[in-house]
């Protein structure tokens, strides 16, 4: 059961029995951080509008009676109902900007972000001038892609109504409405005829046997981005088998499957599947060349419907 001591009064204090807390009570960390003192630190700072990088003596600040009250409801959330930090601040970090998230999309997290720090070097043949976040959710890959690409056209689309809010918020949160815009569709549905040089999706993945064990934390978010059939991989094959009519004659897929790696080699040995290297951690993104996706597009569709 919550229990914070009346006896807390400093940042410090609170960080460092949360620490202890988030450690006892063996909560998972898989939401932006994977240990319990950035965790703890991210969520005390967070939840009182100060900077993660505020100055040492500042941690020994006592806490007004109001702060105490949210930061004690906001831990309470945290540990007893595994809700995770970044639906309990309202905001996640992605490629070094800020995301208004909630329960209707995934928390940001994934490793694309290297990707796209690294503007998909070596891998594109040119600058894309259109490029589509495919299961877009929060937007947080389209719009990294907008700032990194500035002259590029990025379009958001997704199949919840719910993310695609989310997603416009953060537009206009970051104020690039004239050139990032969202479509809604189930897959590539809501885009005929449309082409772009970058496809980027991290769409739903994960299989049923994964999904059936994941920790309680990844239960508060929406099941439609993460769970998708036996093997996790429902939508990639229909993506996989349309990808080449949404490709421009040089265009680049890149997909993230996770742990579905397994099941994308076994389904596809004959496809030579560019898996990519993350030095910052992560796994089971893979890059086709629009020419691979053309070569191979019979096959894809062949195993389309599994």
């Amino acid at each position: 059961m919550f229990a914070a001591t009346t006896r807390l009064r400093t940042l410090r204090d609170y960080i460092r029995w949360a620490v202890s807390r988030f450690q006892s009570e063996e909560l998972f960390f898989g939401h932006g951080t994977d240990n319990a003192w950035d965790e703890a630190r991210q969520l005390v700072l967070g939840a009182l509008h100060l900077p993660w990088e505020i100055a040492d003596s500042y941690l020994d600040c006592r806490l007004e009676d109001d702060e105490h009250t949210h930061l004690q409801a906001l831990l309470k959330k945290r540990i007893e109902e595994r809700v995770p930090t970044a639906y309990l601040l309202g905001e996640a970090w992605f490629c070094g900007l800020p995301f208004l998230v909630d329960e209707r999309v995934l928390v940001p997290r994934s490793p694309i972000a290297e990707l796209i720090d690294k503007r998909f070097r070596p891998w594109l043949a040119k600058e894309p001038m259109r490029i589509l976040d495919l299961c877009t959710g929060s937007g947080c890959i389209g719009i990294a892609c907008a700032y990194e690409f500035m002259e590029a056209e990025v379009v958001l689309a997704d199949l919840s109504y719910d993310a695609l809010e989310v997603a416009n918020q953060n537009i206009e949160r970051h104020g690039i409405e004239e050139r990032v815009y969202t479509v809604q569709g189930d897959g590539f549905e809501g885009l005929p005829g449309q082409r772009f040089d970058l496809i980027v999706s991290n769409p739903p993945y994960v299989d049923a046997e994964d999904f059936a064990d994941m920790p309680a934390e990844y239960h508060h978010e929406p099941e439609l981005g993460l769970a998708c059939g036996n093997d996790g991989l429902d939508l990639v094959r229909r993506m996989l088998a349309e990808a080449a009519d949404h490709l421009t004659e040089q265009g680049t897929l890149v997909v993230e499957v996770g742990n579905s790696q397994v099941h994308v080699q076994a389904l596809y040995p004959e496809v030579d599947f560019t898996w990519l290297d993350f030095s910052n951690g992560g796994h089971g993104v893979f890059l086709l060349a629009a020419e691979q996706c053309r070569e191979h597009q019979a096959l894809f569709r062949e195993r389309a419907n599994g």
